[in-house]
């Protein structure tokens, strides 16, 4: 728990700067990304703190070189981006990955990608097919982590992919194999089910443990698909123990774009999480209060925290803190206890451009401070 109320937090990846995807891309800076950086070195500083990877990012030859120093700059750039907007934890924004399931996958053995595919904003990313027994080349995210750790003034936090989304948006050819006669529906989910086991068990779990060695304290799992497969929430519960059985860190499970209340109580299993993060912001309007699913919890009697989503990741229109904080109070009106809440983003705010993703986390911010004025909390 936060010591202030409506703490901020983002929950997803952030929109990448032009000079960064060039550099990534072998391609030569161009007049108006160099001058987009100028624009937010101004704001942020970025090249008085990293000044050989500014130098070599902006004026050196397209290469490997370049493309390293700009994944470390655009760290950077992302850690002061979200410290800059007020949010209490930080991380980089993910700037390093190539996709959250992409990158992960990329680390481990038994899988063989097979081509792209289309997600839901448009974008695309390379889907495998588990051809082997699941493995782990080494522990991933961890010099991700150690760079935030080293470089943020806010708490960092570290976002990892849970094994139900990985399992889900794979082609389960090797455990689907190893199941005798039909492979119909039993079949199918027994497959299911060691597949998701087993990346809890022999990928993130270990991976967990050298992020915790090395003094990541929070964790936020990632489970978009879980709310795409109502009927399988046990099977997403555990995954879950099992990737963090025996791990010492606050831990949050996020999952958006679903109706929550078709995920409980079975999701409650969930034992180590301490937090809940879901969105809610899109689907709320004068016909529609979507924080009345946290009734359900306080019905269940679930006590944990939960981030809100408040903005709307999908839209450039930008919320005014006033809604903001009446979002907040209705979804304390609801849950039953405002010191529970943390105010977040629906999911990450990728899709939209660096100046709109920043005015709404500011908008947040503001509308979180809002919301304890007219509470009387502390700020």
């Amino acid at each position: 728990m936060s010591e202030r109320l409506f703490p901020g937090q983002e929950v997803g990846s952030l929109p990448r700067p032009s000079w960064q995807l060039l550099a990534q891309r072998g391609a030569p800076q161009t007049e108006a990304s160099r001058a987009e950086f100028a624009r937010w070195d101004g704001k942020l500083g970025l090249g008085a703190e990293l000044p050989e990877a500014t130098a070599t990012v902006l004026g050196g030859t397209p290469g490997p070189a370049v493309a390293e120093a700009a994944g470390e700059l655009a760290s950077l750039f992302a850690i002061r981006f979200l410290e800059s907007s007020g949010l209490d934890r930080v991380y980089d924004g993910e700037a390093r990955r190539i996709e959250m399931y992409e990158h992960p996958v990329r680390r481990l053995r038994g899988f063989r990608f097979v081509g792209h595919v289309r997600s839901f904003d448009a974008k695309y990313y390379r889907k495998a097919a588990v051809v082997g027994p699941v493995g782990l080349e080494r522990p991933y995210h961890v010099e991700e982590f150690e760079f935030v750790r080293d470089h943020a003034h806010a708490a960092p936090k570290l976002p990892i992919t849970g094994p139900y989304t990985l399992a889900d948006w794979s082609f389960n050819e090797f455990y689907l194999a190893r199941q005798p006669g039909w492979k119909g529906r039993e079949a199918r989910r027994t497959a299911q089910r060691e597949l998701v086991v087993a990346l809890a068990r022999e990928a993130i779990r270990p991976t967990l443990r050298e992020l915790v060695a090395r003094g990541c304290r929070t964790v936020q799992i990632d489970e978009p698909a879980a709310g795409t497969h109502p009927d399988e929430v046990a099977l997403v519960v555990e995954g879950f123990n099992a990737a963090t059985e025996g791990i010492d860190a606050e831990l949050s499970m996020h999952v958006c774009y679903t109706d929550y209340p078709k995920l409980l109580p079975g999701l409650l299993e969930a034992k180590r999480c301490r937090q809940w993060t879901w969105e809610f912001a899109n689907r709320d309007d004068e016909s529609n209060d979507a924080y009345a699913a946290l009734d359900e919890l306080r019905q269940y009697g679930d006590d944990r925290a939960v981030g809100v989503g408040v903005v709307d990741v999908h839209v450039d229109r930008l919320e005014s803190p006033e809604l903001v904080a009446d979002r907040l109070a209705r979804a304390a009106r609801h849950l039953g206890d405002p010191a529970r809440l943390w105010a977040n983003p629906d999911c990450g705010l990728r899709t939209r451009s660096l100046e709109v993703a920043h005015a709404k986390l500011g908008a947040m911010v503001a509308g979180a401070r809002l919301a304890r004025e007219r509470l009387g909390g502390r700020d």
